[in-house]
């Protein structure tokens, strides 16, 4: 018999159902006391043998939350994670989520009390960006309970999440965007600049290049690890999608400044023998360890823009600004898309949605300007004045 109902007291039943085999082949048994009469408890079982031929039905658990999260985090987020990436999800779990929901049991956690608890961020000010990123890792956490076994639904996936407002970047025009590159082109580590803004790579991308990712006869360098800086240590880990991983065709004028940055990095690998780092870096100190993109940004970016008088925008929007530049130019949007790392091309075009107007703008003038052709081509031809002027 799959289920059982065994009187255990004048109004209390006990719920007995066979649930297989454990791994010793040792029977096991789901049971549960139902206080109230022998139909309650019958509708307990009924219910419990319905939820089992549909698949769905979890052993009840007295896990709270806050002790699933840290397992969650122990056995599933940091083996699979980058540690700066656990470590903030941990953050963001303890900060907003254990403390008012971490004493509840994982199995009766409801959707409205995650949206309380959302709701609660918001009207303490906290944006609707924070409000998502704590619902990622949330979400993350329990959607591994659900493949435990220890849920059978993911109770953040019926919540309404607070929408992000749509932020603009600011990016370099084409006549700042050469002013850029000539006042760069006479800075300390301006190279790193150029290469930013003419192949569109991430800050943790170009800092992690090696000389071995560089081909100077073909003009090439290939991404294929990142720079991550977290809690004073310093780390090369895979990019952040498959299609990061990439070789980006490099502008004449950039490889020859390459070859020549290349001699002079090797009269400083001489200089410091002794302590010349071991990442075999393109762009680092001066005794070969990795930059810190802080300090780039400050001693040396923000001072270009100032020189050249442009506006103080982030390191990242020399990648956003090449992007535009190239999408502006009518560069077809894969390429764009291949060029960046995306890992879709309805990625590229939402990220620059900004460019879309102007690029419909190109193509209406196109399709203008081939119509008219057309129509001039006719007027001149005189089989088809004649054939109007038959009808």
């Amino acid at each position: 018999m799959a289920g059982q109902i065994v009187k255990r007291g004048k109004r209390s039943w006990q719920v007995k159902i066979f649930m297989g085999r454990d791994a010793n082949r040792k029977q096991k048994f789901h049971r549960k006391t139902i206080h109230g009469t022998k139909k309650d408890a019958q509708r307990y079982l009924n219910g419990v043998l319905r939820q089992m031929d549909l698949g769905i039905f979890v052993e009840p658990t007295t896990t709270s939350l806050e002790d699933y999260v840290k397992r969650w985090l122990r056995d599933a987020a940091r083996p699979r994670v980058s540690s700066r990436t656990a470590d903030g999800y941990k953050a963001l779990l303890d900060r907003y989520i254990v403390p008012p929901l971490g004493h509840q049991r994982l199995d009766r956690i409801q959707p409205l009390d995650i949206q309380e608890v959302y709701g609660q961020m918001q009207g303490s000010g906290l944006s609707a960006r924070v409000v998502r990123h704590t619902h990622a890792a949330l979400h993350n956490a329990l959607k591994q309970a659900v493949k435990w076994g220890l849920l059978s639904r993911n109770p953040s996936d019926f919540v309404e999440l607070p929408k992000v407002p749509h932020k603009e970047y600011r990016v370099l025009s084409p006549e700042e965007a050469a002013r850029f590159l000539k006042v760069a082109a006479t800075k300390p580590h301006g190279l790193i600049f150029e290469l930013a803004l003419w192949t569109g790579m991430r800050p943790e991308e170009y800092l992690a290049l090696q000389w071995s990712d560089i081909d100077l006869s073909k003009g090439t360098a290939r991404i294929r690890r990142a720079l991550v800086r977290h809690k004073k240590t310093v780390q090369f880990e895979e990019p952040k999608t498959a299609r990061s991983r990439r070789t980006v065709y490099l502008p004449q004028p950039i490889a020859q400044k390459l070859k020549a940055h290349k001699r002079k990095q090797a009269a400083e690998k001489l200089k410091f023998k002794g302590t010349w780092g071991p990442y075999d870096l393109v762009f680092c100190s001066v005794e070969g360890t990795p930059l810190s993109i802080p300090n780039l940004t400050y001693r040396y970016f923000r001072p270009i823009l100032t020189a050249a008088g442009l506006p103080q925008i982030r390191l990242y929007d020399l990648r956003h600004s090449c992007a535009t530049l190239l999408l502006v130019a009518e560069e077809n949007p894969k390429v764009v898309s291949e060029r960046l790392g995306h890992s879709t091309v309805v990625l590229t075009l939402d990220t620059y949605s900004h460019v879309i107007p102007t690029m419909q703008q190109a193509a209406t003038a196109r399709l203008e300007k081939l119509i008219s052709s057309q129509e001039d081509a006719n007027e001149s031809d005189p089989t088809v004045t004649q054939v109007q002027n038959a009808g």
